[in-house]
């Protein structure tokens, strides 16, 4: 994997990986190999649960043989169609515990994944859901920051400053050390979509022309949420595949 060698200098907090939970994991393949260029590997024995997920039928999204993304089959109906962001840490207990502290809550606990790795789902003050990731085997992005890679992460919540005080003190050096390279924001719901719309997280991939993933995602059965919009971090539009997972297209 690309990021195996930089793992050491990799810091808490860093976003370093994606997945989405689909009903139909098949009309995903379709849908996101033909906007972004993914091959797609089956998962098999124990991570066929997904390298990061809970059981269920899963396949690892590659660019050029790296791997970028997961989709993953939902075992309840009830359960959301969404892109989720994981965060790397390199205690996934430790960290939990101070999710905790912190006043947010811990969903799923710890947990290993074969010998991949240790998962959890958390979720801050606001009830923004987001992952961890503490590396095994599998480190996270094989690429990122390139087209049909993952680009960016922004949190959607109604308090950016209890958020800025959530996640800094979580992640403080990813975030804002002197030398950090956020690929992390947040924002007010209201700023892009409708008060009434739950705190999110809401990733983002690398496209070279908006205007022409836009045309893409239409003809491929997707809806365009959000159209283009200027951000600090470039230029955005909100897309949803055919089963309803929201994300963003960034150009840059």
């Amino acid at each position: 994997m690309a990021e195996n060698g930089a793992l050491e200098k990799r810091r808490e907090g860093v976003p370093c990986w994606a997945d989405a939970q689909l009903s139909d994991v098949e009309a995903g393949r379709r849908f996101y190999g033909e906007l972004f260029g993914w091959t797609f590997q089956e998962e098999e024995g124990e991570v066929q649960e997904s390298p990061y997920r809970a059981a269920g039928e899963s396949v690892l999204a590659c660019l050029d043989g790296e791997p970028v993304a997961a989709l993953v089959r939902k075992t309840d109906g009830r359960m959301p169609t969404v892109w989720s962001v994981y965060f790397h840490t390199p205690d996934a207990v430790a960290l939990a515990a101070r999710i905790r502290a912190g006043g947010g809550q811990v969903v799923t606990p710890p947990h290993p994944v074969g010998d991949l790795g240790s998962a959890a789902l958390a979720a801050d003050p606001d009830g923004a859901v987001f992952g961890l990731w503490q590396p095994g085997r599998r480190t996270g992005f094989g690429r990122r920051g390139e087209p049909g890679a993952f680009a960016w992460a922004e949190l959607y919540t109604r308090d950016t400053e209890r958020a800025n005080a959530f996640y800094g003190d979580l992640f403080h050096d990813a975030l804002f050390a002197p030398d950090a390279a956020p690929d992390f924001g947040r924002a007010r719901v209201s700023d892009v979509f409708p008060a009434e719309m739950p705190p999110h997280f809401l990733v983002h991939f690398l496209v070279e022309d908006v205007a022409a993933g836009l045309a893409t995602v239409a003809r491929l059965g997707g809806r365009v949420r959000v159209p283009p919009f200027e951000t600090s971090y470039g230029r955005v539009a909100v897309v949803s595949d055919g089963q309803g997972a929201s994300f963003g297209l960034l150009q840059r």
